[in-house]
């Protein structure tokens, strides 16, 4: 079964306080999938301040004890020599899959405003053996105040290229419909944060060797939605990102843009 991102837009804006997970009677009548591709443009992305198009194939859903989200970016769609995507890495993943606990037990995991646990992982790879990361840990749905249900989740960082432990992550996303128009479009305040901590500074790969043991960015999106489309904007906030310290040479705290144009499958 298909829900769009209109009706779990709606269910998130409009249900009753959030309840615990049953999956007494079948595992898989909270199924759903979605996928869609966005046309982007970024801005002074950090680090390094690049700015750059790309195409985005983001997807995800819920398939049993299987809570799924993911998205393959493909940069630099004209091969334009003056890109600053020029000559680098053409494609990136993001894969994060959850088990739920929850599900596999059997048993209410719920307390207080988390809704539901799960054995959480997080895998990130480059093209031209760039970006080769495994995080895995432990995640959870929470209720928050006004947001609704969000996504936290708690991981510790393997860096594959380099066979090492290096730190955790903490990260959560939230999408959240606040104003609504009698076609039944809305739109939505979404993001998320990721936040590395307690790294080792000798172990993080920086272009003029300046470290820091922390570091992260936080995604600020404003998206007017249909049933089929979605066009927004979002400000991404960074400080020390992927443990890289700020320098006049290589920026690595601050601001960039993105601009978004959506097709809903």
């Amino acid at each position: 079964m298909r829900k769009s991102l209109l009706t779990l837009g709606l269910l998130a804006a409009t249900a009753a306080p959030v309840m615990a997970a049953d999956y007494s009677d079948d595992i898989h009548k909270n199924d759903y999938k979605w996928m869609q591709f966005n046309l982007m443009g970024a801005f002074d992305e950090l680090p390094g301040e690049s700015s750059h198009d790309y195409l985005e194939m983001e997807f995800g859903g819920r398939s049993g004890i299987f809570d799924l989200y993911g998205y393959v970016d493909v940069f630099d769609l004209t091969n334009d020599p003056g890109s600053d995507k020029d000559g680098a890495e053409k494609i990136f993943m993001k894969f994060a899959p959850r088990m739920s606990l929850d599900a596999v037990t059997g048993k209410d995991l719920s307390f207080g405003p988390v809704q539901e646990l799960y054995v959480a992982s997080l895998i990130e790879w480059g093209g031209n053996n760039g970006v080769n990361n495994q995080k895995i840990g432990l995640g959870s749905d929470v209720n928050v105040p006004w947001l609704g249900k969000i996504g936290l989740n708690l991981y510790a960082f393997y860096d594959g290229n380099k066979k090492d432990w290096n730190g955790f992550q903490v990260s959560t996303n939230w999408f959240k419909p606040f104003y609504f128009f009698e076609n039944g479009s809305f739109i939505s305040y979404q993001g998320y944060i990721d936040w590395q901590f307690a790294m080792d500074d000798d172990k993080i790969d920086s272009k003029f060797d300046t470290t820091a043991s922390s570091g992260g960015a936080m995604f600020n999106g404003f998206y007017w939605h249909s049933d089929r489309f979605a066009v927004g904007y979002g400000l991404k906030a960074y400080k020390d990102v992927y443990g890289i310290k700020d320098t006049d040479a290589f920026k690595s705290t601050g601001v960039g843009h993105y601009v978004a144009v959506t097709y809903k499958f």
